[in-house]
């Protein structure tokens, strides 16, 4: 068994609402002394939501950082106490107006650990009822819902490059073909 990480020093660098940054200078198991800066985040959830005609629910908006609109499957930050599977199912209201009759956690995965504490959690969500969407004042989000073979031709063509989303449709993608 490892022996644990010393941790000899953590310096918060930024406190904002989504996520914090800190230096923290370590020992890490096998004694190797290293700085490392970590963005530490809340949490997410990822909802793979089929609608009744099989269809994938994709959302599409503006992403700043990286300068594009961008498809990809619903998703947000865990609040304070809230559980994936509710976090989810409000997630897939605000943003789409449908309500999931079902929901069903599929994994958790950690998007970018070498610099990211954000752990993800893929969640599959069926039944699906529209309603009314909400989502935040400075979000403007399109929906739309795509076949698997579409879904197929837009990861060749690179029309769907966010990560959360190619694992989603990968696991989603590989699932069909353990059925056949």
């Amino acid at each position: 068994m490892p022996k644990p990480v010393r941790v000899l020093e953590s310096r918060e660098i930024y406190k904002g609402r989504v996520i914090q940054l800190r230096v923290d200078n370590i020992i890490e198991p096998g004694r190797v002394k290293a700085v490392r800066e970590v963005v530490q985040h809340a949490g997410s959830v990822v909802v793979l939501a089929h609608s009744s005609d099989g269809r994938i629910v994709l959302v599409r908006q503006y992403r700043y950082a990286v300068r594009e609109f961008l498809w990809e499957l619903v998703a947000g930050s865990l609040e304070p106490g809230e559980r994936p599977l509710a976090a989810a199912r409000r997630e897939l209201l605000e943003e789409t107006g449908y309500h999931a009759g079902k929901c069903r956690l599929l994994f958790d995965f950690f998007s970018s650990p070498g610099i990211l504490t954000e752990r993800m959690f893929l969640v599959e969500a069926t039944g699906l009822t529209q309603s009314k969407a909400s989502p935040d004042p400075d979000e403007k989000i399109e929906v739309g819902r795509f076949s698997l073979a579409k879904l197929r031709k837009m990861m060749r063509s690179r029309e769907i490059r966010d990560g959360k989303t190619l694992a989603g449709l990968m696991w989603l993608m590989l699932d069909k073909l353990s059925e056949s």
